[in-house]
């Protein structure tokens, strides 16, 4: 513990800030308070996949293109990915229950607004808006974790919040579609409107108060910086596989986010009020498991991508029935999430992180043995979700909670911010480049087959087979169709695809692990960041107290190291 003096010489403790205060109703309530951030996080991210179900509906009662439909999901991701850091650092400056429950608010307005779309155009500009509450509601959740539970006690809180971020992803499907089942389209978005009520009520009686206690100054010109830079290079991701990778718009965003995000780090590197300070990447604690957890969702999203397309396109499971068969995962998740706080207690973080990627880059890499006929979905399916799961689930909490154990606590919210940017820009970059190795395969195949039918059909409909296999089975199939063999033909490139693409995803979950195993500190140090923070800014301030006239030094921040 570090010390101070008095004028008298006599040495007493110095303030130690990250003491918790275990007579305080929060600490008392802190397991409802996980409730009530569990609940406020699975609302948006159950809203990152509940769309995809209802976008035949949408395109049947909107009249939307195929591209309007893409924005439709689209517009959510952009906006919601390039505000995260400017959010979670306006959480930090004014507080993160604040930020908390404006997010909520803005969320429910927008799915308000989206249930009452009457155009593409609307739900588009609706489904923005709902990205800014987003932006809002995730990083304060989980900062708010770190600043309510005690050291010991936090990395199971994180697991908990790990297991429903997981969660809700399959959620997602099987709500849309037991909605769909009954209500009209809209529904999908009206059913957040009660869980907002709700998180708001409870959030405001039980969630306490908390906020970087320095009261820095706000980093105007890096939070431009961030958004401009984030959103070029989400637009680049999003648009490369539609407009080509090498088209001008995609090649421009992308150039344009490696300039403005240099200059973000340029900036963050030399103002005195950085939003995201640098240096924090020269914790290879923090840089490790950033890494592991952008790479994970790569293959997390991708893979999802293109398994729900299997279960749906080619072994014929509807919407909710495709729910259904995710519902393992999820359950998976859910178990071994918030059992991987205490398996890193026995066995270290290094091992656990690096192990779970491992086993997620070797069962997704089983994938691309699945067979595109005469499929039994336990026999050939549910094992290797499993193990899918089981990889990802070790991963999620001991790399979220290395990320948030290795800042101060005063920057929780930047730290979450970072972890939940890494997820996004992760899981957009692996639907778009495994969507992309799967479609390169796939359109030739299939307008391959096509021509060989010797059917008669038009470059337009060969075209409109090649953007996916839905829309190949619908040229194959009906009155006029091509006939089963196109089916079977179209089914197969898909497959074939497919098989491509996870072994090209499998790749991102081995790098991670070699990252993990190389850099990532075995188990962290009894003192945690935050808490080593508090102390040495403590004593600096004890030890060089500004003469008269003299400004007053500003300590610099302390990480933690791991052995």
């Amino acid at each position: 513990m570090a010390t101070s003096t008095t004028a008298a010489g006599t040495s007493t403790p110095a303030p130690h800030l990250s003491d918790f205060d275990r007579t305080s109703r929060s600490y008392q309530q802190r397991w409802w308070i996980l409730a009530v951030l569990c609940l406020s996080l699975l609302v948006i991210v159950v809203d990152n996949s509940i769309l995809n179900v209802a976008l035949p509906s949408l395109q049947d009662s909107l009249k939307a293109s195929n591209s309007q439909l893409q924005w439709m999901v689209d517009s959510y991701t952009l906006v919601f990915a390039s505000l995260l850091l400017t959010a979670g650092t306006l959480g930090d400056k004014f507080g993160r229950r604040g930020a908390l429950q404006f997010g909520m608010i803005i969320f429910g307005i927008g799915s308000i607004m989206s249930a009452m779309a009457g155009s593409p155009q609307h739900l588009i500009l609706t489904r923005g808006i709902m990205g800014i509450g987003g932006a809002f509601i995730m990083p304060a959740t989980l900062s708010i974790i770190t600043n309510t539970f005690p050291p010991e006690e936090r990395g199971r809180a994180i697991s908990f919040w790990a297991a429903i971020a997981g969660v809700g992803f399959a959620l997602g499907p099987i709500s849309g579609g037991l909605l769909l089942a009954h209500f009209y389209w809209g529904s999908i978005f009206l059913v957040n409107i009660p869980i907002v009520v709700f998180a708001l009520i409870s959030g405001f009686f039980l969630i306490p108060t908390s906020k970087d206690p320095s009261n820095a100054q706000l980093d105007i010109v890096g939070a431009v910086l961030s958004i401009v830079g984030l959103i070029s290079l989400v637009y680049a991701i999003i648009e490369g596989p539609s407009l080509g990778w090498g088209s001008g718009n995609v090649a421009g965003a992308f150039v344009l986010a490696v300039v403005v995000l240099g200059a973000f780090a340029f900036w963050e590197g030399h103002t005195d009020h950085p939003m995201l300070d640098v240096k924090f990447f020269k914790n290879p604690r923090f840089t490790a498991a950033s890494s592991g957890i952008m790479l994970l969702f790569f293959a997390m999203f991708g893979s999802m991508f293109l398994h729900t397309q299997y279960f749906q396109f080619v072994m014929g499971y509807p919407a909710l029935q495709t729910g259904i068969r995710l519902l393992p995962m999820a359950i998976t998740m859910l178990i071994v999430a918030p059992a991987s706080a205490r398996i890193v207690e026995k066995i270290g973080t290094k091992i656990v992180v690096g192990g779970g990627l491992l086993i997620t880059s070797v069962s997704l890499a089983t994938f691309a043995w699945l067979p595109s006929q005469n499929i039994s979905y336990p026999g050939s399916v549910l094992w290797r979700e499993v193990a899918l799961a089981l990889g990802m689930g070790l991963v999620m909490a001991p790399a979220t909670e290395s990320i948030m154990g290795s800042l101060p606590r005063a920057k929780a919210g930047v730290g979450s911010a970072v972890n939940d940017t890494t997820r996004q820009v992760g899981g957009a970059l692996g639907v778009a480049v495994l969507g992309s190795v799967m479609t390169s395969t796939y359109a030739p195949a299939v307008a391959s087959s096509i021509k060989s039918s010797g059917a008669s059909v038009t470059p337009a409909q060969v075209s409109s087979a090649k953007d996916g296999l839905g829309f190949a089975l619908e040229l194959a199939v009906g009155p006029n169709g091509l006939g089963h063999s196109v089916v079977v033909a179209a089914q197969g490139a898909f497959v074939t695809g497919m098989h491509h693409a996870v072994l090209v995803g499998a790749l991102a979950p081995l790098i991670g692990a070699l990252v993990a195993f190389k850099w990532l500190p075995a188990r962290a140090a009894q003192v945690d960041a935050f808490e080593e923070q508090d102390e040495v800014e403590a004593e600096t301030a004890a030890e060089h107290v500004p003469q008269p006239g003299q400004p007053n030094p500003v300590p610099q921040p302390a990480f933690v190291t791991e052995t």
